[in-house]
């Protein structure tokens, strides 16, 4: 079939749907700890409880984020059961409102075809599809800050009311700080362009009295748990205000490394980081942000918005690489933009063979380092995609940029399809869950000096959570052979049940990638029988 055939804007639409569908691919996969099955238990505690006010985890009142997207995960679970699917379709349904504001902000500003080529450079940066299968809150944040920040930039009527309302559900994710690159994209733009009525126009007053009225349920909610409630223990000490962690401890406390959860920061974490995380575009990327101060500016929504949040990221004690996941539509806008108007394709496209090449040596080295089990239907869609690959019915710089979102395909149909799949065996408390909810339907599990909170949101019975053993306390419990010793020392008897093989799934190494060095690198968790304390030992 001959190349004009089809045009840039067919086969990007078509591109754009098969990306879409990979971000779907994870969405039966297991959820990871910690953080991915800890919202998810939150979530459920919520619904089992008929408690959408108070959040809970280990037990005990939890003081961490905020209630959005356990709100939306828990209306999800009313819906469609307590289950994988239904904890993270809503965070990527909500990524790709974030993509179709990715769309409209890039078109406006640019054109069509930059708000494609930005379409398909934002679905196919490593990091986003990462979080789309270990759903945090990321997924929820990016697309409620584009779809602000939009609003906001067309910035009359009903868009000003809309535009809050984003902006506060995004604060009632992750707090005030996710007001930065919504405030610095549309302040950026009039400070550097010297609209100074639009700056200081009355209507920002507005929008910021809006986003304090909707956020009123969240502050309701913490004052209902924590700030009525003074006697209770939070970061072991009473008298702890749930207002302000939400305004000034999980914020400010944690930029300047005060508050009760605290980090180790690095200046340079997230220059390096986006060198993985963006890929295959982190090279361009970096070159578009170079360029743009270079060149005549059209807008500076974009890299404002971008840039200060990199900043203020990038200075802050605590650093994770998926915070970067809320700035990605503004990278994807640049480095769209930036790409479309190469005047040479010689760098372009020798970058962009050498990624593919490494991406393609990425799935074989993988696929034979690690040795997972063979999904037919995740290899008959990966040989699908390299024969697109071959015969794309383009040239030039279309060729190598949709190509290169193929590549990227490929690697994370293998991902999601085969490899996660595979790892998440080793992930035990899961593993347990599913055990004993064929084999030990019902039965209570107590977690003696070991945590699991996949296995507390899968187990379809109630966990208990034990640091010492004292007297008769029978039933199944679930630890570590050492703890299992230390039982016995107790007097107790002792049966295992099942035992199953441990390793921390979002840690991973090369002892354990590497299969034949897997075993010593895997720890163990037991599922045992705990029978009352025998007559020939003491109480």
């Amino acid at each position: 079939m001959s190349s004009s055939s089809f045009s840039e804007k067919q086969v990007s639409i078509f591109i754009i749907g098969l990306l879409v569908f990979l971000h779907f691919t994870g969405l039966n996969v297991t959820i990871m700890e910690p953080d991915g099955a800890l919202y998810a238990g939150i979530a459920k505690y919520m619904v089992q409880h008929h408690d959408y006010l108070n959040l809970f985890a280990d037990g005990h009142d939890w003081l961490d984020k905020p209630h959005f997207p356990f709100w939306i995960t828990a209306l999800s679970y009313n819906f469609l059961g307590i289950n994988t699917l239904a904890y993270k379709l809503p965070a990527i349904l909500f990524l790709m409102m974030g993509v179709i504001y990715t769309y409209r902000f890039a078109h406006a500003l640019y054109g069509a075809q930059t708000g494609r080529w930005a379409v398909c450079i934002l679905l196919s940066a490593e990091h986003l599809i990462i979080s789309s299968n270990d759903v945090r809150a990321e997924p929820y944040l990016t697309g409620l800050i584009i779809a602000s920040v939009y609003h906001l930039y067309r910035g009359r009527g009903f868009h000003l009311v809309l535009g809050a309302l984003f902006a506060a559900c995004a604060v009632m994710t992750k707090g005030p700080f996710a007001l930065v690159p919504i405030g610095c994209a549309i302040a950026g733009q009039y400070l550097f362009t010297r609209q100074w009525k639009e700056l200081f126009h009355v209507r920002w007053l507005l929008v910021a009295v809006l986003i304090g009225i909707f956020i009123l349920p969240e502050l309701y909610a913490l004052r209902q748990q924590f700030d009525l409630h003074p006697e209770k223990v939070i970061f072991g000490q009473t008298g702890v205000s749930g207002i302000r962690f939400f305004f000034w401890d999980s914020q400010f406390g944690r930029f300047m490394n005060t508050g009760p959860i605290k980090g180790q920061g690095d200046p340079s974490f997230f220059f390096h980081t986006v060198l993985w995380a963006f890929l295959p575009w982190s090279i361009f990327l970096y070159a578009a942000v170079i360029v743009f101060f270079r060149r005549e500016k059209r807008e500076y929504y974009c890299i404002c918005g971008a840039l200060a949040t990199f900043v203020l990221f990038s200075l802050s004690s605590f650093q994770l690489p998926h915070y970067l996941n809320i700035i990605f539509p503004f990278f994807a806008i640049l480095t769209a933009q930036y790409i479309l108007s190469l005047k040479g394709l010689k760098f372009f496209r020798i970058t962009q063979y050498v990624i593919m090449s490494v991406i393609g040596v990425a799935i074989v080295g993988l696929w034979l380092l690690y040795q997972p089990a063979v999904n037919y239907v995740t290899v008959v869609l990966i040989l699908l995609v390299v024969s697109l690959f071959i015969f794309l019915p383009l040239e030039g710089l279309q060729r190598v940029f949709f190509r290169t979102c193929l590549a990227s395909v490929a690697l994370n149909l293998f991902l999601n399809g085969m490899f996660y799949p595979d790892v998440l065996q080793y992930q035990s408390g899961s593993a347990a869950a599913f055990y004993a909810n064929k084999e030990l339907r019902g039965q209570p599990v107590v977690f003696y000096r070991v945590n699991s909170y996949a296995m507390e949101f899968y187990l379809d019975a109630p966990v208990e959570r034990y640091e010492s053993v004292a007297g008769d306390k029978p039933g199944l419990f679930f630890t570590t052979p050492g703890y299992r010793d230390s039982l016995v020392e107790l007097g107790h008897s002792c049966k295992v049940i099942k035992s199953f093989p441990y390793f921390a799934v979002t840690k991973l190494d090369l002892p354990f990638v590497n299969h034949s060095t897997r075993n010593s690198a895997l720890g163990e968790r037991l599922l045992i029988s705990v029978d009352a304390v025998s007559e020939k030992f003491p109480k």
